[in-house]
Protein backbone atom coordinates (compact mmCIF):
# COMPACT_ATOMS: atom_id res chain seq x y z
CA UNK A 1 0.00 0.00 0.00
CA UNK A 2 2.76 2.45 0.96
CA UNK A 3 4.69 1.50 -2.18
CA UNK A 4 1.66 2.27 -4.38
CA UNK A 5 1.15 5.60 -2.64
CA UNK A 6 4.82 6.50 -3.18
CA UNK A 7 4.53 5.55 -6.85
CA UNK A 8 1.43 7.72 -7.20
CA UNK A 9 3.18 10.69 -5.58
CA UNK A 10 6.20 10.28 -7.87
CA UNK A 11 3.90 10.08 -10.88
CA UNK A 12 2.06 13.24 -9.82
CA UNK A 13 5.32 15.10 -9.19
CA UNK A 14 6.66 14.01 -12.59
CA UNK A 15 3.49 15.20 -14.33
CA UNK A 16 3.71 18.60 -12.60
CA UNK A 17 7.40 18.91 -13.49
CA UNK A 18 6.73 18.01 -17.13
CA UNK A 19 3.93 20.59 -17.32
CA UNK A 20 6.11 23.36 -15.86
CA UNK A 21 8.92 22.45 -18.27
CA UNK A 22 6.48 22.54 -21.15
CA UNK A 23 5.08 25.96 -20.17
CA UNK A 24 8.57 27.46 -19.93
CA UNK A 25 9.78 25.86 -23.17
CA UNK A 26 6.58 26.75 -25.00
CA UNK A 27 6.93 30.39 -23.99
CA UNK A 28 10.49 30.50 -25.34
CA UNK A 29 9.49 28.70 -28.54
CA UNK A 30 6.55 31.07 -29.06
CA UNK A 31 8.94 34.01 -28.79
CA UNK A 32 11.34 32.42 -31.26
CA UNK A 33 8.45 31.73 -33.66
CA UNK A 34 7.46 35.40 -33.54
CA UNK A 35 10.98 36.51 -34.52
CA UNK A 36 12.51 36.30 -37.99
CA UNK A 37 14.07 32.87 -38.57
CA UNK A 38 17.61 34.24 -38.85
CA UNK A 39 17.22 36.12 -35.55
CA UNK A 40 15.73 33.07 -33.79
CA UNK A 41 18.63 30.96 -35.08
CA UNK A 42 21.16 33.46 -33.74
CA UNK A 43 19.48 33.60 -30.31
CA UNK A 44 19.46 29.81 -30.11
CA UNK A 45 23.15 29.76 -30.98
CA UNK A 46 24.01 32.33 -28.32
CA UNK A 47 22.04 30.52 -25.60
CA UNK A 48 23.47 27.09 -26.34
CA UNK A 49 27.04 28.39 -26.60
CA UNK A 50 26.56 30.05 -23.22
CA UNK A 51 24.90 27.15 -21.39
CA UNK A 52 26.18 24.10 -23.26
CA UNK A 53 29.72 24.00 -21.82
CA UNK A 54 28.28 23.60 -18.30
CA UNK A 55 26.13 20.57 -19.17
CA UNK A 56 26.99 16.90 -18.72
CA UNK A 57 26.48 16.51 -22.49
CA UNK A 58 29.55 18.68 -23.08
CA UNK A 59 31.75 16.15 -21.25
CA UNK A 60 30.19 13.29 -23.24
CA UNK A 61 30.85 15.10 -26.52
CA UNK A 62 34.47 15.89 -25.60
CA UNK A 63 35.08 12.26 -24.66
CA UNK A 64 33.57 11.12 -27.98
CA UNK A 65 35.70 13.58 -29.95
CA UNK A 66 38.87 12.52 -28.14
CA UNK A 67 38.21 8.88 -29.06
CA UNK A 68 37.24 9.68 -32.67
CA UNK A 69 40.15 12.07 -33.26
CA UNK A 70 42.99 10.97 -30.96
CA UNK A 71 45.46 13.33 -32.68
CA UNK A 72 43.43 16.44 -31.80
CA UNK A 73 44.66 18.70 -29.01
CA UNK A 74 42.44 20.54 -26.52
CA UNK A 75 42.34 23.71 -28.61
CA UNK A 76 40.96 21.80 -31.60
CA UNK A 77 38.32 20.05 -29.47
CA UNK A 78 37.37 23.39 -27.88
CA UNK A 79 36.89 24.89 -31.34
CA UNK A 80 34.71 22.01 -32.56
CA UNK A 81 32.65 22.10 -29.36
CA UNK A 82 31.84 25.76 -30.00
CA UNK A 83 30.57 24.68 -33.42
CA UNK A 84 28.60 21.80 -31.86
CA UNK A 85 26.73 24.10 -29.49
CA UNK A 86 26.29 26.72 -32.20
CA UNK A 87 24.69 24.18 -34.55
CA UNK A 88 22.44 22.65 -31.89
CA UNK A 89 21.33 26.06 -30.71
CA UNK A 90 20.56 27.22 -34.22
CA UNK A 91 18.55 24.06 -34.83
CA UNK A 92 16.49 24.71 -31.70
CA UNK A 93 15.89 28.33 -32.70
CA UNK A 94 14.91 27.31 -36.23
CA UNK A 95 12.53 24.53 -35.21
CA UNK A 96 9.43 26.73 -34.70
CA UNK A 97 10.00 28.03 -38.26
CA UNK A 98 10.30 24.58 -39.84
CA UNK A 99 6.97 24.80 -41.66
CA UNK A 100 7.83 28.17 -43.23
CA UNK A 101 10.95 27.09 -45.14
CA UNK A 102 10.65 26.81 -48.91
CA UNK A 103 12.89 24.12 -50.40
CA UNK A 104 11.47 24.80 -53.89
CA UNK A 105 12.76 28.36 -54.11
CA UNK A 106 16.06 28.34 -56.05
CA UNK A 107 17.05 31.50 -54.17
CA UNK A 108 15.85 30.20 -50.82
CA UNK A 109 17.84 28.96 -47.82
CA UNK A 110 17.97 25.30 -48.94
CA UNK A 111 20.06 24.04 -51.85
CA UNK A 112 19.01 20.55 -52.95
CA UNK A 113 21.23 18.17 -54.91
CA UNK A 114 20.23 14.75 -56.25
CA UNK A 115 16.47 15.18 -56.58
CA UNK A 116 16.53 12.77 -59.51
CA UNK A 117 17.26 9.93 -57.05
CA UNK A 118 14.18 10.85 -55.02
CA UNK A 119 11.97 11.05 -58.12
CA UNK A 120 13.20 7.69 -59.43
CA UNK A 121 12.65 5.97 -56.07
CA UNK A 122 9.18 7.49 -55.73
CA UNK A 123 8.21 6.39 -59.23
CA UNK A 124 9.23 2.79 -58.54
CA UNK A 125 7.31 2.45 -55.25
CA UNK A 126 8.51 1.80 -51.72
CA UNK A 127 11.89 3.15 -50.64
CA UNK A 128 13.76 4.14 -47.50
CA UNK A 129 15.55 7.43 -46.85
CA UNK A 130 18.21 7.35 -44.12
CA UNK A 131 20.09 10.23 -42.58
CA UNK A 132 21.60 11.27 -39.24
CA UNK A 133 21.42 13.88 -36.50
CA UNK A 134 23.61 16.25 -38.46
CA UNK A 135 23.22 19.99 -39.20
CA UNK A 136 19.43 20.63 -39.14
CA UNK A 137 18.21 17.05 -39.53
CA UNK A 138 14.56 18.02 -40.13
CA UNK A 139 15.55 19.05 -43.66
CA UNK A 140 15.48 15.56 -45.21
CA UNK A 141 11.78 14.94 -44.67
CA UNK A 142 11.00 18.60 -45.35
CA UNK A 143 12.57 18.50 -48.83
CA UNK A 144 10.79 15.24 -49.68
CA UNK A 145 7.42 16.58 -48.53
CA UNK A 146 7.77 19.67 -50.71
CA UNK A 147 8.51 17.39 -53.66
CA UNK A 148 5.06 15.83 -53.10
CA UNK A 149 6.61 12.82 -51.37
CA UNK A 150 5.72 12.93 -47.65
CA UNK A 151 7.69 10.32 -45.74
CA UNK A 152 6.49 8.18 -42.88
CA UNK A 153 9.12 8.81 -40.23
CA UNK A 154 10.38 6.75 -37.29
CA UNK A 155 11.22 8.97 -34.31
CA UNK A 156 11.97 8.78 -30.60
CA UNK A 157 9.09 10.32 -28.59
CA UNK A 158 10.07 12.98 -26.06
CA UNK A 159 9.83 11.90 -22.42
CA UNK A 160 7.67 14.92 -21.69
CA UNK A 161 4.25 14.15 -23.26
CA UNK A 162 3.33 17.83 -23.67
CA UNK A 163 6.58 18.57 -25.47
CA UNK A 164 6.14 15.44 -27.57
CA UNK A 165 2.73 16.69 -28.68
CA UNK A 166 4.23 20.05 -29.66
CA UNK A 167 7.06 18.41 -31.63
CA UNK A 168 4.59 16.14 -33.42
CA UNK A 169 2.40 19.10 -34.36
CA UNK A 170 5.35 20.90 -35.95
CA UNK A 171 6.66 17.80 -37.72
CA UNK A 172 3.23 16.89 -39.06
CA UNK A 173 3.59 19.85 -41.40
CA UNK A 174 6.42 18.19 -43.34
CA UNK A 175 6.09 14.46 -42.69
CA UNK A 176 3.52 11.78 -43.30
CA UNK A 177 2.74 9.50 -40.38
CA UNK A 178 5.05 9.59 -37.35
CA UNK A 179 5.95 6.19 -35.91
CA UNK A 180 7.49 5.88 -32.42
CA UNK A 181 10.60 3.74 -32.03
CA UNK A 182 9.84 0.25 -30.77
CA UNK A 183 8.13 -2.93 -31.86
CA UNK A 184 4.77 -1.32 -32.65
CA UNK A 185 6.49 1.34 -34.71
CA UNK A 186 8.48 -1.27 -36.62
CA UNK A 187 5.30 -3.20 -37.44
CA UNK A 188 3.80 -0.02 -38.89
CA UNK A 189 7.06 0.69 -40.73
CA UNK A 190 6.93 -2.73 -42.39
CA UNK A 191 3.33 -2.10 -43.42
CA UNK A 192 4.36 1.27 -44.85
CA UNK A 193 6.90 -0.36 -47.15
CA UNK A 194 4.54 -3.21 -48.06
CA UNK A 195 1.98 -0.59 -49.09
CA UNK A 196 4.51 0.88 -51.52
CA UNK A 197 5.15 4.02 -49.49
CA UNK A 198 8.33 5.74 -48.36
CA UNK A 199 9.96 5.53 -44.95
CA UNK A 200 12.49 7.85 -43.29
CA UNK A 201 14.71 7.34 -40.27
CA UNK A 202 17.81 8.76 -38.60
CA UNK A 203 20.24 5.88 -38.31
CA UNK A 204 22.94 7.08 -35.93
CA UNK A 205 21.76 6.58 -32.35
CA UNK A 206 22.96 4.08 -29.75
CA UNK A 207 20.97 0.89 -29.26
CA UNK A 208 21.37 -1.98 -26.83
CA UNK A 209 20.46 -4.38 -29.62
CA UNK A 210 20.85 -4.50 -33.38
CA UNK A 211 24.19 -4.99 -35.07
CA UNK A 212 27.70 -3.82 -34.16
CA UNK A 213 29.15 -1.72 -36.98
CA UNK A 214 32.55 0.04 -37.09
CA UNK A 215 32.22 3.79 -36.64
CA UNK A 216 35.27 6.00 -36.05
CA UNK A 217 37.32 2.93 -35.18
CA UNK A 218 34.94 1.47 -32.59
CA UNK A 219 31.93 -0.81 -32.85
CA UNK A 220 28.61 0.99 -32.48
CA UNK A 221 25.34 -0.90 -32.01
CA UNK A 222 23.06 0.09 -34.88
CA UNK A 223 19.43 -0.62 -35.79
CA UNK A 224 19.48 -3.42 -38.35
CA UNK A 225 15.76 -4.31 -38.54
CA UNK A 226 14.83 -1.42 -40.90
CA UNK A 227 17.59 -2.39 -43.33
CA UNK A 228 16.49 -6.02 -43.21
CA UNK A 229 12.92 -4.92 -44.01
CA UNK A 230 14.12 -2.89 -46.98
CA UNK A 231 16.11 -5.84 -48.32
CA UNK A 232 13.19 -8.22 -47.89
CA UNK A 233 10.91 -5.91 -49.91
CA UNK A 234 13.55 -4.79 -52.46
CA UNK A 235 13.11 -1.18 -51.35
CA UNK A 236 16.01 1.12 -52.36
CA UNK A 237 17.86 2.81 -49.48
CA UNK A 238 18.80 6.44 -50.17
CA UNK A 239 21.32 8.16 -47.85
CA UNK A 240 20.73 11.89 -47.37
CA UNK A 241 23.34 14.36 -46.23
CA UNK A 242 22.38 17.69 -44.61
CA UNK A 243 24.95 20.46 -44.27
CA UNK A 244 24.78 23.88 -42.67
CA UNK A 245 26.82 25.77 -45.24
CA UNK A 246 26.28 29.18 -43.65
CA UNK A 247 24.59 30.31 -40.45
CA UNK A 248 21.05 29.79 -41.76
CA UNK A 249 21.64 28.27 -45.19
CA UNK A 250 21.67 24.56 -45.95
CA UNK A 251 22.58 21.97 -48.54
CA UNK A 252 20.62 18.72 -48.79
CA UNK A 253 22.26 16.01 -50.92
CA UNK A 254 20.22 12.95 -51.83
CA UNK A 255 22.63 10.16 -52.73
CA UNK A 256 21.86 7.29 -55.11
CA UNK A 257 20.68 4.07 -53.44
CA UNK A 258 23.24 2.09 -51.49
CA UNK A 259 24.65 -0.95 -53.25
CA UNK A 260 22.78 -4.10 -52.29
CA UNK A 261 25.00 -7.20 -51.96
CA UNK A 262 23.90 -10.33 -53.76
CA UNK A 263 24.46 -13.23 -51.40
CA UNK A 264 22.43 -15.90 -49.62
CA UNK A 265 23.37 -14.53 -46.20
CA UNK A 266 20.78 -11.90 -45.23
CA UNK A 267 22.59 -10.82 -42.05
CA UNK A 268 25.86 -10.39 -43.94
CA UNK A 269 24.04 -8.28 -46.54
CA UNK A 270 22.48 -6.10 -43.84
CA UNK A 271 25.88 -5.60 -42.23
CA UNK A 272 27.47 -4.69 -45.59
CA UNK A 273 24.81 -2.01 -46.17
CA UNK A 274 25.27 -0.60 -42.66
CA UNK A 275 29.03 -0.46 -43.21
CA UNK A 276 28.46 1.43 -46.48
CA UNK A 277 26.24 3.94 -44.72
CA UNK A 278 28.56 4.43 -41.76
CA UNK A 279 31.49 4.99 -44.11
CA UNK A 280 29.52 7.77 -45.81
CA UNK A 281 28.41 9.22 -42.49
CA UNK A 282 31.93 9.20 -41.11
CA UNK A 283 33.15 11.09 -44.21
CA UNK A 284 30.39 13.68 -43.77
CA UNK A 285 31.26 14.18 -40.11
CA UNK A 286 34.99 14.44 -40.74
CA UNK A 287 34.32 17.25 -43.23
CA UNK A 288 32.06 19.19 -40.85
CA UNK A 289 32.70 17.75 -37.37
CA UNK A 290 30.87 20.50 -35.49
CA UNK A 291 27.55 19.61 -37.10
CA UNK A 292 27.03 16.09 -35.75
CA UNK A 293 25.27 15.14 -32.51
CA UNK A 294 28.38 14.31 -30.46
CA UNK A 295 26.53 14.96 -27.20
CA UNK A 296 24.96 11.50 -26.89
CA UNK A 297 26.56 8.18 -25.90
CA UNK A 298 26.82 6.61 -29.34
CA UNK A 299 29.42 4.05 -28.22
CA UNK A 300 29.60 1.80 -25.13
CA UNK A 301 31.52 3.36 -22.26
Amino acid sequence: MLFKQAQKRRGTLRAITYFIEFCLARAVLALLAALPRTVASGIGSALFRLIGPFLKADKIARRNLAHAFPDWDKAKIDSVMRDVWDNLGRGAGEFPHANTLDALDPNGPIEVIGLEHLWTAKKNGAFMMISAHIANWEMATMVAAQQDCPLTAIYRPADNPWMDRYFRNIRSGFTGKLLPKGRAGMRDALKTLKDGQALALLLDQKLNEGMAVPFFGRDAMTASAPIEMALRLNAPILPVRIERIEKTRFRVTIHPPLNVPESDDRLADVRAILVQYHTLLEDWIRERPGQWFWVHKRWPN
